[in-house]
């Protein structure tokens, strides 16, 4: 579910002018999201709805493939769920700590919006690091070595959620990799959201489907987010978003059906995963 009022998102880029009075003069946006706005339309679209950019190769009579508009918030709920991770004297998003079983975990008062999944080099840390960029204090390990991340890793965004990055799995996972995260994804009771990172460029591998039958498995709601799409050409692209969304469509029950591309380097995609986030917690009501 996402908040209600959510408004059309992609068609209000034409009304940008509009647009930025309205949030210059609500002070909901930041002098830097307010830039961001300032874009030619299509450089603004392919940063904030990049899914609905690679709509424009499609044939018209196969765009119906694609759940495009589930979730399809207008420039001013973006900026609303950018707030919340921008760190501020009263909003303080900070590292934790980091466990390597449940019982280790911390017992925070606040929803766990998210935990972070995927295979080893998929491009966790610095998809997480990304959602923080609002917060340059938060220190969020990257690494180019796979398996860099041997525990949850726990952050908390204000007072509003916790954000766990999870040890990657596959090449070089953790011994108790299985142990560990797969116990926490079945007993961990304010789990809102779980977030399966899949590498754009090669696509649902084996260890991807183990992950997959495990958020099946435990009837977990859980969101499909392809990492790396700035290292893909727009055909190679498009030819894994048409593949993996018929697999969301066909082969699984508690996947969101709107898959969210994204790129860490060029920033492709992260404000509509943060007003996602935001969403699904209950922080754009």
């Amino acid at each position: 579910m996402v908040a209600p009022g959510l408004r059309l998102g992609a068609e209000r880029l034409f009304e940008m002018p509009a647009v930025l009075e309205r949030l210059s003069r609500s002070n909901s946006t930041s002098q830097a999201f307010a830039e961001v706005l300032r874009l030619p339309k299509q450089q603004l679209r392919k940063l904030l709805y990049p899914l609905q950019e690679v709509e424009r190769f499609l044939a018209p009579d196969r765009r119906q493939d694609l759940h495009l508009r589930i979730f399809d918030p207008s420039p001013e709920d973006i900026a609303r769920a950018d707030k919340v991770f921008t760190a501020t004297e009263g909003n303080r998003i900070d590292y934790v700590s980091s466990a390597v079983r449940i019982d280790h975990a911390p017992d925070l008062f606040r929803p766990e919006v998210v935990c972070f999944i995927g295979r080893s080099n998929v491009g966790k840390s610095s998809l997480i690091k990304a959602l923080f960029s609002l917060a340059p204090e938060v220190e969020v390990r990257v690494s180019k070595k796979p398996g860099h991340t041997k525990k949850m890793n726990f952050f908390k965004v204000g007072k509003h959620f916790t954000v766990v990055d999870m040890p990657g799995y596959g090449y070089r996972a953790p011994e108790d990799f299985v142990d560990m995260v797969e116990t926490y994804l079945k007993e961990r009771r304010n789990l809102k959201r779980t977030f399966l990172l899949v590498d754009s460029v090669v696509g649902i591998q084996k260890t991807d489907n183990i992950a997959i039958e495990m958020c099946e498995e435990f009837a977990l709601p859980y969101v499909i987010v392809l990492t790396k799409i700035d290292k893909s050409s727009k055909g190679h692209l498009l030819k894994q978003v048409l593949q993996i969304q018929k697999f969301v469509n066909t082969k699984t029950q508690g996947c969101f059906p709107q898959l969210f591309p994204v790129s860490a380097v060029t920033f492709s995609g992260i404000h509509l995963l943060r007003c996602f986030i935001a969403s699904v917690t209950g922080n754009l009501d």
